[in-house]
C-alpha cells in the first residue's frame, strides 16, 4: 500500500514533523530520504530491503559507496537515491568528526570509539592520525594512506610534515586490520618504534598506535609496560 494512503500518524514524514527524528525507526528515516517507491513496494518496503542487504548494521552501510548501493539492483534505488542515501551518511559522519575536533584527550579511550567507527568496517587497510596540541586537544584529523586488504604503508615523512605544519606536541596513529585480527604484525612493531623515535628526536610524542577491527581494538599504550 503507498504510504500516502496510511494513517497519518504513521506516516514517516509526519511522524518526524509532529514526534522528531528520534521517535522514528532507521527503515522509516532512510523511506524519508527515499521519498516514494515503486508500483510494487513503498518507500518503506524499499528501505526494508536495503537494510536487510546490510544485515540491519547501519555501520555496515555506511561503509557502502554509491556503486554498492546500485549493485545491489533493489528496483526502485538507482543512482539518485543511492547518492542521497550516501550524503545522509556523510553528513553524520561528518557531524561525529567535527565533535572530536577540540576534545581533550586523556587516554586512549577517549578516541577508541570515534576510532572503530571510522575503520572496522573498511574492506582496505588505512592509516590515520590524529593531532593534538599542547592541551592535549585533537586539532587535526587525516588518513594518510590507504592500501588492499592485507595492509598499507605508511611514510613517516608525512606523518611528521603534518605534524609540524599544525605545530602539533602529540599524535596518536591508527589503522584497522579488516581481516578481524586484532594482534599487531612484526611490520606493525617495526613501524611503531621507528615513529616513536623519530617523534622523540622532534619533541613530539607519540601517545599511542591503535589497531580497531570489528573484534575490538589493540592499543600499544596500554599493552606495554615501556610506553
Amino acid at each position: 500500500m503507498t504510504i500516502k494512503l496510511w494513517a497519518l500518524n504513521d506516516q514517516p514524514t509526519y511522524k518526524l514533523y509532529t514526534k522528531g527524528a528520534k521517535f522514528l525507526s532507521d527503515t522509516e528515516l532512510i523511506a524519508i530520504l527515499l521519498q516514494h517507491g515503486t508500483a510494487q513496494n513503498n518507500a518503506v518496503d524499499l528501505a526494508r530491503t536495503l537494510l536487510n542487504k546490510s544485515n540491519n548494521n547501519l555501520q555496515k552501510l555506511s561503509k557502502f559507496s554509491v556503486q554498492d548501493l546500485m549493485s545491489m539492483k533493489i528496483k526502485g534505488i538507482g543512482k539518485v537515491k543511492a547518492i542521497r542515501i550516501i550524503a545522509a551518511i556523510e553528513l553524520g559522519s561528518r557531524r561525529i568528526e567535527k565533535k572530536q575536533l577540540g576534545k581533550n584527550i586523556l587516554q586512549s579511550g577517549d578516541v577508541i570509539a570515534h576510532l572503530k567507527y571510522s575503520l572496522q568496517f573498511e574492506s582496505r587497510e588505512i592509516f590515520m592520525v590524529l593531532l593534538l596540541n599542547q592541551a592535549n586537544k585533537i586539532i587535526h584529523e587525516q588518513i594518510l594512506s590507504e592500501g588492499g586488504i592485507t595492509g598499507t604503508v605508511a611514510d613517516p615523512r608525512v606523518l611528521f610534515k603534518l605534524a609540524l605544519s599544525h605545530e602539533a606536541t602529540g599524535f596518536i596513529i591508527c589503522h584497522n586490520h579488516p581481516s578481524g585480527q586484532l594482534q599487531p604484525s612484526r611490520m606493525d612493531d617495526s613501524l611503531t618504534e621507528k615513529i616513536k623515535k623519530a617523534a622523540a628526536l622532534l619533541d613530539i610524542k607519540l601517545i599511542d598506535h591503535i589497531i580497531v577491527s570489528t573484534e575490538g581494538y589493540y592499543s600499544y599504550a596500554e599493552q606495554s609496560n615501556n610506553w
